[in-house]
């Protein structure tokens, strides 16, 4: 796959008619070709009502994501040489998330779960109080930075089978948020969080089977991060019963 000679056969998930079915479509390949290349190629030369989201193109806002044989990828940076499989590729919307056209998916339900699982900063001070300083060194403050990096790009959603199997659980993108609100020493609320995350739903629903991790684009790490709950939430719980 090295020259403009060669197509790929790539079928995309497309919606007639309240249906969804794939379409196949031969796609010349080019050296360093991304998924969001052979995406866009579609809609610019063979169907130009194909529907997609995309913005930066760099890897910095998500808005990409798609499932690229049968895994959640950044298609702006996924390039086809490295999940092409017998000349052929199959592109679907992001699993999880109802479709409402072709490729771009409803982001409402992850986005609500993310708020729901206390996602948004309680500050403990005013704007008109001296910012409380957090030294570097603080254990907390590690554990609260090393999940910062999510951009909620729903890949690891996408990839949860609990999520598949199970749709009142908030997900690894929101209960990462959680773990890293629980360890900002600057929330407000930090036990609400923990409340609702051991609430039906939450963290010990996680089946720890590591997809989440395994395919972030970002290189974090939610499924510790959800460990990190299960063992606060049930430190609580032994400590209510005493």
């Amino acid at each position: 796959m090295s020259n403009s000679d060669t197509n790929l056969e790539v079928s995309v998930w497309r919606t007639r008619n309240g249906t969804g079915l794939y379409e196949t479509f031969e796609v010349p390949a080019h050296d360093n070709q991304t998924i969001l290349d052979v995406v866009s190629w579609i809609q610019q030369n063979a169907d130009p009502t194909l529907t997609y989201r995309f913005a930066c193109r760099v890897g910095m806002c998500g808005s990409c994501a798609m499932m690229v044989n049968g895994a959640p990828r950044w298609t702006c940076r996924t390039h086809v040489n490295k999940v092409l499989k017998h000349n052929r590729l199959k592109i679907a919307p992001l699993r999880n998330l109802p479709v409402i056209k072709d490729l771009v998916t409803d982001m409402d339900p992850f986005f609500d779960k993310w708020v729901s699982a206390g996602g948004r900063h309680e500050p403990t001070r005013t704007r008109h109080d001296p910012i409380e300083e957090i030294q570097p060194a603080n254990e907390q403050r590690a554990a609260a930075d090393a999940g910062i990096e999510c951009i909620n790009c729903s890949v690891c959603y996408a990839a949860c089978d609990t999520v598949a199997n199970n749709a009142d659980y908030l997900g690894p993108a929101a209960l990462q948020r959680a773990w890293t609100i629980v360890n900002d020493e600057k929330h407000g609320d930090r036990q609400d969080v923990l409340d609702t995350v051991s609430a039906a739903g939450g963290c010990q629903n996680c089946h720890s089977m590591g997809n989440c991790t395994a395919l972030c684009p970002n290189g974090l790490d939610p499924l510790s991060a959800i460990a990190g709950l299960k063992r606060a939430t049930m430190r609580q719980f032994f400590k209510r019963g005493n």
